[in-house]
Order: structure tokens, then C-alpha cells, then sequence
């Protein structure tokens, strides 16, 4: 037993230093996988509060003008652009859809009416931005009672009051890194076999080693420890970069996670060797994987959430092989759960980690 496993830590090392000298594979496992991740952490990270982009437009030299232009600098809600000065270029910009709205306090605004000053501040939208016209309005008006309550004391009868709850929502990055994450495993564990089994049974060297003592399992187990190396080394880059660059907050146990993150590569990785193992030739593998793998790419929550599907639809996805491992991570990470209390997931991802291996040992071929 002792030599069998020398031979499955030979390959390991085997394996481990086939890839890290081959740059494509080094581009495709821990490369692309980064780029993906810069390019939606820029979409969807950072600060995701509400914002208009405004025209703000003060002919007013009255005080209270003054006052209000300053309140509507100053909110956080409002991205007011610095080079407009006339209503022909903020046009211009709502036209182009490069402004929601234009707000306008007009010369008359602030002149006294006996003793007290009045006004109207005017929200100029188009027709596509009515919905964001409307709400400059009625966030307008809240900061017009704050400015009133200087001038005239109203009791109001009802009110409204806001509570936070305990609990934490997903924000839009906390589910796109968990699908990026699974994403990088797909390219791991399935486009990684099927490139290269076929490419090693044209070369003959599989065949070569099936003249040896070596048996298929042995294969298997060294391919998924060095696979488990690389992926290692892929979601610590990944990790680190969502961490340092787009504030990601790992809830979850740092340990727990990386058992989960290994038990989901190993579990995709199984189709890949069942894939890899029985394709001939790069002809064979590459549909047959396409068709297994853009199903779990768009259904299985890799770029959005699954909840914005049909229920049906999600109902179908629960059972993909992907949706459990991305689920699991998303508990993990931003829900801070135990693996003892995932028990669904790592169910769905044993029960698809028996059935894959079962085909993939039954199916490969060694040339």
C-alpha cells in the first residue's frame, strides 16, 4: 500500500509542475478567472447606495437659494456635476442619458412674502428618467421640510419610523464573487481534464503508462491532489484580491471554508475526468462539454442570483452539480454558517461526487 501511494504523490508532483510551467494553463485557472473577478467587482463593488447624477442650476441670490444649493452638494444622494452652468448643456447631457435630472432654483426663489420667504425648486427630467425624476422630487421635498422647519413650527399627526434588523443582506458583490468562485472551479475541474487527457492519449503517453503497475484510481487520486494544489493557489489570489481591492467580508470559518472549497472542486473535477477519460480526441470532449457546462454557468447562480429566475427554473437548478458548491460557499462566506449546518448542500455534492467518479471510472479509456 505504501508503494501505491508513492506512485499517487509522484504524479501529484508530476502534475503539480506540468502546470505551473505551462502558462496557458496558468492564464485559464488563475489569470482569467482574476480578470472576470476586476471586471464585475467593478461593476458591482464597492459602495452600492443610491445616487442621481444632477444639473444643479442656482439663479437665486438669496440666502435661502444659497442655503438649498448647499444642502443638495453636500447629500450624499445627489452627484452633482461641476461643469454645467446653463439649461442648453444640462439638456444636452439628459438627452444622452449621462444625467438623471436637472434641478433649478430660480431667481425668484427665497424673496420675502411678508415675513417669511418662499419659492419652488424645479425638477426638469425626460421622459426615460421618470421614475428618477420623480424621486429627486419627492427627496426634494423631505429637505424642503428640514429647510420650512426654520421658518414655520408643524406638528405632523402621523409619522413613519425605521428599524434595522439584526441580520445582514447579500449585496450584489457577495454574490457575484461566490459565482466567480464557481466559475474558476468549472475552469478547473472540467476545461482542465478535458484539454489535456486527450492531448496525453494523442501524445501516447497514456498509453505508455497503462503498461505500468499503475492503476486508474491511482491516476485519479494524483490528478485531484495536484488539481487541489492549484486550486489552492487560485482561490487564495481570488480571495485576496476580493478582500484587499473590493472590501469583501468573510463571515464564515476560514478552515471550514477551505474544506468546503476542496470538496467542491473534487466533486466537479469528477465530470472532467469522466469527460477527459472517455474522449478520444479534443473533437469528442469539447462538445459533450459545453453542453454539460453552460447549463450550471447560467443556471446554477454563477453571474446572478437564482432567485430572479421562474420558480420552476429554480426549483430544476437546485440539482445541477454546481448550485449546491456556489450555494455553500455564499452560506459560508456571507452567513457565517458551520458545514454542520449546510447539510443539503454537502448532501446534493456527496451524492453528485459518488455518481460522477462511478461514470468517470467506468468510462476512461487510456488511449
Amino acid at each position: 500500500m505504501r508503494r501505491k501511494l508513492f506512485t499517487v504523490i509522484t504524479f501529484v508532483k508530476i502534475n503539480t509542475k506540468r502546470f505551473f510551467r505551462d502558462k496557458t494553463a496558468i492564464f485559464f485557472s488563475i489569470l482569467f478567472p482574476l480578470i472576470f473577478l476586476f471586471v464585475f467587482g467593478g461593476i458591482f463593488g464597492g459602495n452600492n447606495d443610491v445616487s442621481f447624477r444632477v444639473a444643479l442650476l442656482n439663479d437665486s441670490k438669496t440666502e435661502s437659494g444659497v442655503q438649498v444649493a448647499t444642502i443638495i452638494k453636500e447629500n450624499k444622494l445627489f452627484k452633482v456635476d461641476p461643469d454645467i452652468s446653463d439649461q442648453e448643456s444640462a439638456n444636452e447631457k439628459m438627452n444622452r442619458g449621462q444625467l438623471d435630472a436637472t434641478i433649478v432654483i430660480p431667481p425668484e426663489f427665497g424673496e420675502l412674502n411678508g415675513a417669511t420667504p418662499t419659492g419652488k425648486v424645479q425638477v426638469i427630467y425626460t421622459q426615460n428618467n421618470q421614475q428618477a425624476g420623480q424621486a429627486l422630487g419627492s427627496i426634494l421635498q423631505e429637505i424642503m421640510k428640514s429647510v420650512n422647519a426654520q421658518y414655520v413650527e408643524v406638528t405632523m399627526p402621523f409619522a413613519v419610523e425605521s428599524t434595522q434588523s439584526n441580520s445582514k443582506s447579500l449585496s450584489q458583490f457577495d454574490y457575484t464573487f461566490a459565482g466567480l468562485l464557481g466559475f474558476s472551479i468549472i475552469g478547473m475541474g472540467i476545461f482542465g481534464p478535458i484539454n489535456i487527457f486527450p492531448e496525453l492519449k494523442k501524445m501516447g503517453i497514456l498509453r505508455r503508462l497503462h503498461t505500468t503497475p499503475i492503476r486508474v484510481w491511482q491516476y485519479f487520486m494524483s490528478t485531484v491532489l495536484s488539481q487541489l494544489v492549484v486550486g489552492a493557489v487560485t482561490m487564495v489570489v481570488l480571495f485576496s484580491v476580493a478582500i484587499v481591492v473590493f472590501d469583501l467580508k468573510v463571515v464564515g470559518n476560514i478552515f471550514e471554508l477551505a474544506i468546503f472549497l476542496a470538496l467542491g472542486i473534487t466533486s466537479i473535477l469528477g465530470i472532467g475526468l469522466a469527460l477527459g477519460g472517455w474522449a478520444k480526441n479534443e473533437r469528442q470532449a469539447a462538445p459533450l462539454s459545453n453542453i454539460i457546462v453552460f447549463p450550471m454557468m447560467f443556471l446554477s447562480g454563477t453571474f446572478f442570483p437564482r432567485f430572479l429566475m421562474p420558480e420552476w427554473l429554480q426549483t430544476a437548478s437546485n440539482y445541477l452539480p454546481l448550485t449546491p458548491v456556489i450555494d455553500g460557499i455564499r452560506l459560508i462566506t456571507t452567513e457565517g454558517k458551520h458545514l454542520t449546518e449546510i447539510g443539503p448542500q454537502l448532501g446534493l455534492i456527496g451524492l453528485w461526487m459518488i455518481i460522477v467518479y462511478a461514470i468517470a471510472f467506468r468510462v476512461f479509456r487510456w488511449e
